[in-house]
């Protein structure tokens, strides 16, 4: 069966998630005709929101998601045919456990480390730092390559060892809390507040394609921002706004922001 992939692709306009949907439409397409299971790379939560806005338009086809810990970031589709059982499913991935100095160590150190021995995004689940080790899921095939070849996070020796599946805990949320007064909820005000950067530095960076909100690209500055959102501005981390305490009476909002460590 061959699908009209642009029919689907239309209303997605960044060109990196026009790809990651082309490949999941190629899986789909592959299932249908060979009454075969078949299993994306990683996709983040509006890439699988993306995802499953097509697959729901499939009677024919169920799916299933995983990816290790239960309330995971990162996960795979699993695309099969309505009459498979499940229950039979495994995903293909495997777990391994890093040890060594990590206490300076954060997210983008680990995930530096795995890109820098080549291992690309799409192939690397969550990675889930604590306080003494860290823990990252890969898709199956690449475990062996990451078991005998990531030796180093930045400049620090590292161990590596694999662990199950029941073996992977929840991470504690690691972030520094500040509260700042802001003159609205906007994007590039809130990232201006917690970044300390100018009102025409945030605009410039929002615009150039490097911040995501709830994981989706936005390049409008004045685009309002919701309780929980999530802010993931390339080359900075991430920040929540997490609260907001109303408005002052010079018609400030005080609002707290956790930028994540």
């Amino acid at each position: 069966m061959r699908l009209d992939k642009e029919a689907y692709l239309f209303h997605i306009k960044d060109i990196n998630e026009q790809a990651v949907i082309r490949k999941v439409l190629d899986k789909i397409e592959i299932s249908i005709s060979n009454h075969s299971l078949e299993m994306t790379d990683f996709l983040d939560p509006y890439e699988r929101y993306l995802a499953l806005s097509i697959l729901n338009r499939f009677d024919d086809l169920s799916y299933t998601e995983f990816g290790g810990i239960e309330n995971g970031e990162r996960k795979i589709i699993t695309i099969y045919p309505y009459y498979y059982d499940s229950s039979l499913i495994v995903p293909k991935l495997r777990y391994f456990r890093i040890h060594g100095d990590i206490d300076s160590l954060s997210h983008k150190d680990f995930l530096g480390g795995l890109l820098g021995i080549g291992i690309n995004r799409s192939k690397v689940g969550d990675i889930q730092v604590h306080n003494t080790y860290a823990d990252i899921t890969i898709k199956a095939e690449l475990g062996d390559f990451v078991l005998f070849n990531l030796k180093k996070i930045g400049c620090k020796n590292m161990s590596i060892t694999e662990i199950e599946l029941e073996d992977l805990k929840e991470p504690v949320l690691r972030f520094k809390e500040i509260k700042k007064f802001v003159t609205s909820l906007r994007l590039d005000v809130l990232l201006s507040a917690a970044y300390n950067f100018s009102r025409q530095e945030s605009i410039n960076i929002i615009k150039t394609g490097k911040v995501k909100i709830n994981w989706q690209k936005i390049t409008k500055p004045s685009k309002e921002l919701a309780l929980g959102d999530t802010i993931s501005t390339k080359g900075f981390g991430r920040i929540i706004l997490y609260s907001n305490g109303g408005m002052s009476k010079k018609g400030r909002y005080l609002v707290t922001i956790r930028i994540l460590t």
